[in-house]
């Protein structure tokens, strides 16, 4: 049976956020061609709402069919009292309880918040409302620079496009790398995206003299197994270590060596997930050196053991 996603929509809500989970989850397929996923929309009291581009939709279902949803998700909102002053409708606050996992795009976290589902976890949403947002909900740890926050059973993106990453991220929590790779080559999308909503953060443009540092980053892709010191790789770049490392993260929201080391873990993952090599074998091919180094930073990314989580991983992406 297809894992149902139920999208609870407001008024106000943003347009792209309430399209994304329809493609996204809609495109993801078993290798034998069975959908994996159903989504339908509700609102309250199966009510039209209206969307900040000037039209309004008329969902399917009232807040009933929540109930039977594997998976609720709240796309974002451009005002309304979540956004305005951290308040919801006691009807759409009470439907979101206990819920086996809740979901957010972009200022959709307003939400998930002012119903108490936040309260004392990770959370992220756009940077632009990220003080408001903070200002709203003290207790929550809020983290503006991410794309997106996988806490388990809830789950939070950045502003707007950020969604796309986030939904293709579950298809691959739920399905393995090789499903979530299939579906973003069909919503014609990488299958995940470098660095976090600090590269999208308005800031002064770096200087348009400078050289991009995208060549030595295709350049370490080619050589993950091989030691990579800052040191070389501004060579590779052809400038100081000062201003390579500044204009890296300028680029990709993040300092070399994460980018890199996040590199290498997807690396191990897709390695892990698509072949029978040793982890000793997927730790030197990732350019980790030993396993346990490997152990160290796949715990770290993902909160589990190679094998542990070749175990889930083999398994979940052979279902169907």
């Amino acid at each position: 049976m297809a894992h149902r996603v139920a999208v609870l929509v407001l008024d106000q809500f943003a347009p792209l956020d309430l399209g994304v989970p329809g493609q996204v989850f809609w495109a993801a397929e078993s290798p034998s061609g069975e959908k994996l996923y159903e989504v339908v929309t509700c609102s309250p009291g199966r009510e039209p709402v209206r969307c900040s581009a000037g039209y309004s939709v008329l969902p399917d279902h009232d807040l009933d069919v929540l109930d039977t949803a594997d998976t609720v998700l709240v796309p974002g909102l451009h005002g309304g009292p979540a956004v305005v002053d951290g308040t919801l409708p006691e009807p759409v606050r009470e439907a979101l309880q206990g819920r086996s996992r809740v979901m957010s795009i972009c200022t959709g976290a307003f939400v998930l918040a002012a119903a108490g589902l936040l309260d004392d976890r990770p959370a992220t949403t756009h940077w632009r409302d990220a003080a408001r947002f903070a200002a709203l909900f003290p207790r929550v740890r809020l983290d503006p620079s991410v794309l997106f926050i996988d806490d388990g059973d809830v789950l939070t993106s950045a502003g707007v496009a950020a969604g796309l990453d986030l939904c293709l991220h579950v298809v691959r929590r739920d399905h393995g790398s090789e499903v979530a790779n299939r579906t973003a080559r069909r919503c014609v999308m990488p299958p995940w995206r470098d660095g976090g909503q600090a590269q999208y953060i308005e800031r002064p443009l770096p200087d348009p003299a400078g050289a991009s540092t995208a060549e030595t980053r295709a350049w370490m892709l080619s050589r993950l197994d091989a030691p990579l010191d800052l040191g070389a790789l501004a060579e590779h770049a052809r400038m100081s270590v000062r201003t390579f490392t500044r204009r890296f993260r300028e680029e990709t929201g993040m300092s070399p060596a994460r980018w890199l080391t996040r590199q290498r873990v997807e690396h191990a993952r897709h390695l892990l997930e698509t072949t029978d090599l040793g982890v000793e074998e997927v730790a030197r091919r990732a350019g980790f050196g030993t396993a346990v180094s490997l152990r160290q930073h796949l715990h770290a990314a993902v909160g589990v053991a190679p094998l542990a989580y070749r175990h889930t991983f083999r398994r979940t992406s052979r279902t169907g």
